[in-house]
C-alpha cells in the first residue's frame, strides 16, 4: 500500500486572476465564491482534493493588491500568511490582462501592477513558486509567449503551466505536479471532505456570491452575509435564516429591489446552489439590514479569520 501523503498549497495572485476558479476546479466541487468582481474572496478558504493516497489542501487567498481600507489590509495580510508552512505556492496570473496591447488602463493596469508587487515580494522572501498563466484561451499565442518569457526571466518559478481554470484546460497537469511533490505525512482531513469551513460559513458564502453577481454594479463591496440560524427538520431538510448587511438605507432598498424582486432572485439562486452543495432540500429566508461601519467591527474579522490590526 502506498504511503499517505499530504501537501499544503497556497494559491496566490492579483485580484480576479482566477484563484478561486482554479481551486474549485482541482477540488471538483464549489468551495470558493467566484464572481467577475475583484476581491470576492475575503478570507482563507481551504479546498481539499484527493488523488489516490495524496491529499492536497489548497488555500484560496484574497487577491493581493494595494490596500486602502482596514478590511483590504487584513485581506492582503491573510494572503501572505498562507505562505507560511505551505509545501508549494502557485502564483496565478491573468494572462489577457498582461497582454502587450491590453494592459494599458483600468483593471488590467492594476492587475499588472499587482503582479509586479507579488513577484517583488516573492523575490524578497526567496520563495520558489509554480507559475499558472490563467485564461490562456482568451489570449493570442504570441502575446502569451511574450508574457511567459517576461515572467520566467524573474527567476522565481520552478514550473510554468498554461491553463484555463474556467474550462479545466491544463488543470490536471498542474494538479499532478502538486501531487507528485506532496510530502509523506498523514491526511489532515477526512477523505470525503472538500473544504474546512462549516456548512453555515459555506451557506453565507453562497449567498454573498449570488448577491455580488446580482448587485455588482450598485454595491460592489458594500455587503456581507451572516447565517443567523440553521434549523434541522425531521424530513431531512434544513431551514436557514440569513441576513445581508449593508452600510446605508439606500443600499438596503437596492438590495431588496422593486417589490422585493432583487432579494427574491438572490434567494432563489442561493437556495438552488445550497441544495446542490448540501444534497438536501433547503428552506432559505433572507433579510436585509443596515449596519453602519460593519467593515470596522472586530467581531467580523474574527469570524473571517482575519487580523483586525493588520
Amino acid at each position: 500500500m502506498a504511503e499517505r501523503r499530504c501537501g499544503v498549497v497556497a494559491v496566490l495572485g492579483a485580484p480576479n486572476a482566477g484563484k478561486s476558479t482554479l481551486v474549485n476546479s482541482i477540488v471538483g466541487a464549489k468551495v470558493a465564491a467566484v464572481t467577475q468582481k475583484v476581491q470576492t474572496t475575503r478570507a482563507l478558504v481551504r479546498g481539499i482534493a484527493m488523488r489516490d493516497q495524496v491529499q492536497l489542501i489548497l488555500i484560496d487567498t484574497p487577491g493581493v493588491f494595494a490596500p486602502k481600507r482596514r478590511l483590504d489590509r487584513a485581506m492582503v495580510a491573510a494572503a501572505w500568511s498562507a505562505l507560511e508552512g505551505a509545501d508549494a505556492i502557485v502564483h496565478v496570473v491573468d494572462s489577457p490582462a498582461h497582454a502587450p496591447d491590453g494592459a494599458k488602463k483600468g483593471a488590467d493596469a492594476h492587475s499588472v501592477q499587482d503582479t509586479a508587487s507579488i513577484t517583488r515580494a516573492l523575490k524578497e522572501r526567496d520563495t520558489p513558486s509554480i507559475l499558472a498563466l490563467n485564461k490562456t484561451d482568451a489570449i493570442a499565442r504570441p502575446a502569451l509567449l511574450e508574457i511567459t518569457r517576461d515572467l520566467v526571466e524573474q527567476g522565481l518559478y520552478t514550473d510554468v503551466f498554461m491553463i484555463s481554470a474556467r474550462k479545466g484546460e491544463g488543470v490536471d497537469d498542474l494538479a499532478r505536479t502538486l501531487v507528485d511533490r506532496a510530502p509523506e505525512g498523514p491526511w489532515l482531513f477526512p477523505e470525503d471532505q472538500t473544504m474546512d469551513a462549516p456548512a453555515r460559513v459555506l451557506a453565507s458564502e453562497i449567498t454573498r456570491e449570488k448577491a455580488f453577481l446580482r448587485l455588482h454594479e450598485e454595491l460592489p463591496y458594500e455587503l456581507t452575509v451572516e447565517t443567523e440560524t440553521w434549523e434541522e427538520r425531521k424530513d431531512g431538510s434544513a431551514k436557514i435564516d440569513q441576513t445581508i448587511f449593508v452600510s446605508r438605507e439606500s443600499q438596503r432598498k437596492i438590495a431588496i429591489g422593486a417589490k422585493g424582486q432583487t432579494i427574491k432572485t438572490i434567494g432563489e439562486l442561493a437556495r438552488k446552489e445550497m441544495e446542490e452543495a448540501f444534497d438536501r432540500r433547503i428552506h432559505l429566508f433572507l433579510h436585509v439590514k443596515v449596519r453602519e461601519g460593519w467593515t470596522e467591527e472586530r467581531a467580523l474579522y474574527q469570524r473571517l479569520g482575519l487580523d483586525y490590526e493588520a
